[in-house]
């Protein structure tokens, strides 16, 4: 069965191609450096820039992996959470292409698609504990399967990506900062007493790193002397020149490890406490955008090793939002025996994405029998 995936909830455009559970192709257009220029991500813009690149990423993957779009058996969109003009770019292309070629349509939940992605690497064991760890959202599942998800633990306030923009913004970095935080802060021991840890001191799962955000900008306030005098390029900030651009590395490398370890020893308590809690975990899956911060993989594969628990984390490739994922997640969810007609509708962020799809036969010659039916 080969699956088309369809990305557009932010400000990456991405279109890839799954075959059997296997990559096949991708194609993606990152728009980071346009919304660099206004400290975040515009919606207006993002969703102009992917009704701009989608036709031409389309062209490009069918290229790259020598198919044509009658070839597709079934297009898996991402249907929220996210902007919902980028949304609506992304569900249209893909309506349109089911329309065009009677390809089978599966609506995606963006969050579990990030969940299901180290699939796409390694074979995932359910029951597992699921860390999404993300700009907007920093979320705790029991994942009983592909398609069976509940929601432990969620973000209140600000989630952990969130924290990290937004302390890189303090710090005159540019957009997106986590990676320059986490790279400012390799090889420095944190300080364990400078910053608090995010609302760990209770008995649920829920995150809030407004606490901790605070207490940064507090602790910045107070010393105007660390923050970078001018936004440096990114190209300057690679390859160890974060500190050697900093007036003050020595105490920015400082407040940056102390920053990381917060996050993730919040993270840990977090995780364990769920752990606790759940019977019949067999794997610790982490994921999102945050998921590639190094602090955050090596607490999170020690409390997997811990708990005798298989560490399933993405290479960071895999961690930001991209298309390979959107189809791995559709099609599971169609060999489950889901899918969804041409009323889906997208989901905004704030909404929950609701589990409406509809039961057919699974497998690949089910939609073979609707794309026949389409044909004729």
């Amino acid at each position: 069965m080969l699956v088309l995936g369809v990305e557009t909830s932010c400000d990456e455009t991405g279109v890839a191609l799954v075959r059997d559970g296997c990559f096949l192709a991708e194609s993606l257009a990152s728009q980071t450096d346009i919304h660099a220029v206004f400290g975040g991500v515009v919606p207006e813009i993002a969703s102009r820039e992917h009704q701009r690149m989608l036709p031409i990423l389309f062209a490009d993957l069918l290229a790259k992996a020598a198919v044509t779009a009658q070839d597709i058996d079934a297009v898996a969109v991402a249907r929220g959470p996210g902007l919902l003009g980028s949304l609506l770019v992304g569900m249209s292309f893909a309506k349109g292409l089911c329309l065009a070629t009677g390809a089978a349509l599966i609506g995606v939940d963006h969050l579990h698609a990030h969940l299901l992605a180290p699939g796409l690497e390694d074979e995932l064991r359910f029951p597992a504990l699921g860390l999404l760890v993300s700009g907007g959202h920093t979320h705790i599942y029991r994942m009983d399967s592909p398609t069976e998800f509940r929601l432990l633990g969620r973000t209140l306030d600000d989630a952990a990506g969130e924290a990290f923009d937004k302390v890189a913004k303090l710090l005159n970095l540019p957009y997106p900062g986590g990676r320059y935080l986490d790279d400012l802060s390799q090889g420095v021991e944190p300080d364990k007493t400078l910053f608090p840890l995010a609302y760990v001191h209770n008995d649920n799962l829920d995150f809030s790193f407004s606490g901790l955000k605070t207490a940064v900008a507090e602790y910045l306030s107070k010393r105007p002397h660390l923050p970078y005098a001018a936004m440096p390029e990114a190209d300057a900030l690679r390859n160890g020149g974060a500190l050697a651009l900093a007036a003050h590395p020595q105490e920015l490398a400082l407040v940056a490890a102390s920053f990381n370890r917060a996050v993730a020893e919040t993270l840990r308590i977090k995780v364990e406490r769920a752990l606790g809690r759940e019977e019949g975990l067999r794997s610790l899956v982490v994921a999102g955008g945050v998921a590639a911060n190094s602090h955050v993989r090596a607490a999170m594969a020690q409390v997997a090793g811990m708990h005798g628990l298989a560490a399933c984390i993405p290479r960071p490739a895999l961690c930001t939002d991209n298309a390979a994922m959107i189809a791995h997640a559709g099609a599971l969810a169609l060999l489950a025996g889901y899918r969804h007609d041409l009323g889906l509708e997208s989901v905004p962020r704030g909404r929950a994405v609701p589990r409406d799809w509809h039961r057919i036969t699974p497998n690949a010659e089910g939609l073979r029998l609707d794309r026949t039916r389409a044909e004729n």
